[in-house]
């Protein structure tokens, strides 16, 4: 049995992820998925989920759900807030990390994210339709989510009724793990077509990010990166989110989640997957720094955020919402040994 949302407001490109399609990248399929895995994770696990249950990412303005049918549960995972709307007309205020129910006709209006993205998780996750092994929406092929496109006012979106204890929710109670510093690059495939000064400038100088950024990818804007006698451009070959392009204008592009599965630009390097999922955070003018690590240090980093964000996970605790009284608890507690009607006779002893 299903329960189903409804969405009231629709937000602003807000999609359905989840770990995306890996496998495809030979036919010309993006990996797609969330931008941040492990906020993700965080969302799911704050509800008992799957840890790629879909989800729904939240880049600017949020959306408004309806709870149609069953009791749900969502989650937020990130810097954004939502206030839930019961159908009594209460108003109560849901944090960041932390869970709220939704009774039938209940409604939670998502907040914008503060900085970076979000995820909004739901009991179960979204349980759309898949393709490709997958629910993630890719939009420029239509794929995935809700007809491969970003939600839109009307839609029902099925997923798990809430099966636990209503009257208690869920939150993190340790700060999320955030890495700090330059962004951590491997060299290459095709560093040897930059000049030792742009390969140094690469690693010690800002680059900015610009407007020009999406889901595909980010451009940033700094000192030019100028190529060598062997050119600009090279025969077409795979990219994965991570490669950083560098075309005849010397400026470098980050590939993430949607980018294509070919490219004919040389690429200076890959950002590390340990802090692909930071440039999903960052926002037009911010100043990025580049450095160099090598293969072994991009596995520890690794190690060390799965470990850092699995270490958040196990910290989730359980909390009454105030104001919310555990209907269950004083239902089932033994409060009074016995009781009497009041009119009968009493005998004095």
């Amino acid at each position: 049995m299903s329960a189903i949302v409804e969405v009231v407001e629709a937000g602003l490109a807000v999609t359905i992820q989840d770990r995306g399609r890996p496998g495809y990248r030979n036919i010309g399929v993006p990996l797609s998925g969330a931008l941040d895995p492990g906020l993700m994770t965080a969302a799911n696990a704050l509800l008992g989920n799957d840890r790629d249950a879909a989800v729904l990412e939240v880049c600017l303005a949020g959306p408004a759900l309806k709870a149609l049918s069953g009791t749900v549960r969502i989650s937020l995972a990130g810097e954004l807030s939502a206030q839930v709307v019961t159908t009594r007309g209460r108003l109560l205020k849901v944090e960041p990390w932390q869970t709220a129910t939704l009774f039938p006709g209940d409604i939670v209006r998502i907040g914008g994210v503060t900085k970076g993205i979000g995820y909004v998780g739901i009991t179960g996750g979204f349980q759309v339709s898949g393709q490709l092994g997958s629910r993630s929406t890719y939009v420029r092929a239509r794929l995935g989510g809700t007809d491969g496109l970003p939600l839109a006012v009307g839609q029902h979106l099925p997923c798990a009724p809430l099966s636990g204890n209503p009257w208690l929710e869920s939150c993190g109670t340790l700060p999320w793990p955030v890495n700090q510093g330059p962004i951590r690059v491997i060299p290459g495939p095709q560093d040897d077509h930059f000049t030792p000064a742009a390969l140094a400038a690469f690693f010690s100088r800002p680059y900015a990010v610009t407007r020009d950024m999406d889901r595909m990818g980010i451009r940033f804007e700094g000192d030019k990166l100028a190529h060598n006698e062997r050119g600009a451009e090279v025969i077409s070959d795979g990219v994965a989110p991570g490669s950083i392009q560098v075309p005849a204008n010397g400026q470098p592009i980050v590939l993430l989640a949607d980018c294509q599965t070919s490219g004919g630009y040389p690429k200076i390097g890959t950002v590390i997957r340990a802090d692909l999922p930071r440039l999903a955070h960052v926002r037009p003018g911010d100043n990025i720094h580049f450095a160099a690590v090598d293969h072994a240090q991009a596995a520890a980093a690794l190690r060390d955020l799965a470990s850092r964000v699995a270490r958040w996970c196990t910290s989730i605790g359980a909390f009454c919402p105030p104001g919310v009284v555990d209907e269950t608890a004083l239902y089932e507690g033994n409060l009074i040994s016995g009781a009497i009607r009041g009119d009968e006779a009493v005998a004095l002893v």
